[in-house]
């Protein structure tokens, strides 16, 4: 009776956490996914260089979408002392149906974060370094003068790091463009996140042509930025649905592209429709090379900022 007494106390503290952070999902029914195969596995290092990352994010008090998107590459990451610092708050106005990052009212832009951002930077002494931030539809911009703002800060304490953003898509922000322009960033990041079929059930507050749309028109502005984009595969697509998202993006002169597992982050979001095995990862990682891609990273764990100073090295040496 005590045990089952904890267990109970122990679901309900989960349920309350996921409705704190996933609000829309309180009154959803729970999605089951398809069974883990063999081959999904991770491994977590509590290792020094994971801590001694940690406490420079704690001290900063800084997000990173590493703790809130529940990324499974995190020790890993850390351990080398890579980190994918989130920007403009912990809270999304968008409610995806694969996202574990918080949903609600955002808290006002803390206009100390760029100079906190390139402290951690300078400490940590990142080559590359990742921005990515919630979206924020609340705002005239969608955040994109912030964005500007830390690259900025980054570049006065750390010149020699180049800088990589992943943005939210800025939808219906006119203004956004010409200021991720004008702020130069060296790879600038926008995932499509799964085809154009999935959207109103996977990213219901995203449309796929904008997203396209801001990718060529950064390329179009700039052909100094290197551009990338990425899928989540597992959620009910076809193979002919990714061939064509490659192909679109093609179209668009985006250079890297990421293709990952989806991996159901609580039991309310999308189910796993299935596991895709290596093999096939490989199989798309050879397609996209042959259609023109100059970059791309294809695994089950591959994620948009994992190993990312690694690539891009790779990409601006060819």
């Amino acid at each position: 009776m005590i045990g089952q007494y904890i267990l109970s106390n122990m679901v309900n503290i989960i349920n309350n956490n996921q409705s704190l952070r996933h609000p829309h999902l309180r009154n959803r029914p729970i999605n089951k996914s398809v069974e883990k195969p063999s081959w999904i596995k991770v491994r977590y290092k509590n290792s020094p260089g994971y801590h001694q990352t940690l406490d420079i994010i704690k001290k900063n008090k800084l997000t990173t979408v590493c703790q809130e998107a529940a990324c499974p590459n995190i020790s890993d990451c850390w351990d080398k002392k890579h980190a994918t610092f989130m920007i403009l708050g912990e809270t999304c106005t968008r409610s995806c149906a694969f996202c574990n990052v918080k949903t609600g009212i955002p808290d006002s832009v803390n206009e100390n974060e760029p100079d906190l951002i390139a402290d951690a930077v300078k400490k940590m002494g990142l080559k590359h370094v990742v921005i990515t931030s919630v979206d924020r539809d609340d705002l005239i911009d969608g955040g994109a003068t912030h964005f500007a703002n830390v690259i900025s800060s980054i570049r006065k304490q750390s010149p020699e790091t180049t800088i990589e953003i992943l943005t939210p898509d800025f939808l219906k922000k006119d203004n956004a463009v010409g200021i991720i322009l004008n702020s130069e960033p060296d790879v600038f990041n926008h995932n499509l996140e799964t085809v154009p079929s999935l959207y109103l059930k996977i990213r219901p507050g995203a449309r796929y042509f904008q997203s396209l749309s801001l990718l060529k028109s950064i390329k179009e502005g700039s052909h100094k930025i290197f551009t990338k984009s990425g899928i989540m595969v597992g959620l009910g697509e076809t193979r002919d649905e990714v061939l064509q998202v490659m192909d679109d993006l093609i179209i668009a002169n985006v250079d890297f592209l990421t293709i990952g597992q989806y991996l159901q982050p609580t039991p309310k979001h999308a189910s796993v429709v299935e596991y895709i095995h290596p093999d096939i990862f490989d199989t798309y990682a050879k397609i996209a090379r042959a259609k023109g891609f100059k970059m791309v990273s294809a695994s089950t764990f591959t994620r948009s900022s994992f190993h990312a100073d690694e690539d891009f090295l790779k990409l601006k040496n060819q």
